[in-house]
């Protein structure tokens, strides 16, 4: 197994403590034994995201789905069939806890559950003030470098606190 050394990132970078958080449990992660249940995660468009999740045998009160800032948790309750005698049980059944890491920005839709399959809608808000905008050049009047304010010339205020 590899080991990555992420401290030179802690050197250069400021406010990067989730991503850094991330990269290490990604890298630390055992695949092997977190299969159930499958799911597919599919990208619709630049801003809309579906996650799939085969969920059968369990019905809508069965499951549990909850967001949090940046995390998405789905979870499955066992139930046990009341006097039923299985020879071969091969449609599993058990509890699952199931989290996605989201990025900034990302909203939890809706979600549906058709034919054994749970679809959890996910949409990408970027909100007004996080999006690119044109500033506007102004000529005239002015230095470079200066910052123009609606205040009152400095010697302006100097002949009135005179006066």
């Amino acid at each position: 197994m590899r080991t990555y050394d992420l401290s030179p990132l802690f050197r250069s970078t400021v406010g990067f403590d989730r991503m850094t958080r991330l990269l290490e449990s990604a890298l630390n992660t055992d695949e092997t034994g977190n299969t159930y249940p499958p799911y597919n995660i599919e990208k619709l468009s630049d801003d809309q995201y579906r996650v799939t999740m085969a969920v059968a045998g369990f019905r809508p009160e069965d499951l549990e789905i909850t967001a949090h800032p940046n995390l998405l948790v789905i979870q499955g309750k066992s139930r046990e069939a009341d006097g039923v005698t299985y020879l071969h049980r091969g449609i599993a059944g058990r509890a699952f806890d199931r989290r996605f890491q989201l990025a900034d920005h990302i909203r939890v839709g809706h979600a549906s559950l058709e034919n054994g399959l749970l679809y959890v809608d996910l949409v990408r808000e970027v909100p007004e003030t996080m999006k690119p905008r044109t500033i506007a050049i102004q000529t005239g009047p002015g230095q470079p470098g200066t910052i123009q304010t609606g205040t009152v010339p400095a010697a302006a205020r100097i002949e009135t606190q005179a006066a």
